[in-house]
């Protein structure tokens, strides 16, 4: 199972494990605070695309088709799979204030149904 949740909102047990998922660490949280077993700042939206989204829900759509196609050459991917199938329970931790316009929201949806599908000769 692969949740999601804020990391400003307190940890619980039925977390599981609990993998930070920006590529920046979240303003005013400390290390202990986030209670994160794992920061993956790799598998985060690059810079650039992160910067282009800037969380706005008009983007969302379009965020979430450059994401897939980023994820697909990065290796980080394969390396969340693995922790998926080892945990029972993972929860994909992140900062931002839009619970449901952000990285995390998008990285659950194509670890549940695979990368989407990107046109051909576009």
């Amino acid at each position: 199972m692969v949740k999601i949740k804020r990391v400003y909102e307190k940890s619980q047990k039925s977390d599981g494990f609990r993998i930070l998922v920006d590529r920046l660490w979240p303003r005013g949280v400390s290390k202990e605070g986030a209670n994160v077993n794992l920061w993956l700042k790799e598998i985060a939206p690059s810079d650039s695309l992160r910067k282009w989204f800037d969380h706005d829900p008009e983007k969302w759509q379009a965020f979430q088709k450059k994401f897939s196609g980023e994820l697909k050459k990065n290796p980080a991917l394969d390396e969340l799979k693995n922790l998926i199938q080892r945990h029972k329970v993972l929860t994909l931790v992140y900062s931002a204030k839009d619970e449901q316009h952000n990285n995390a929201v998008a990285l659950q949806s194509i670890v549940k149904q695979g990368p989407l599908p990107t046109k051909k000769g576009v």
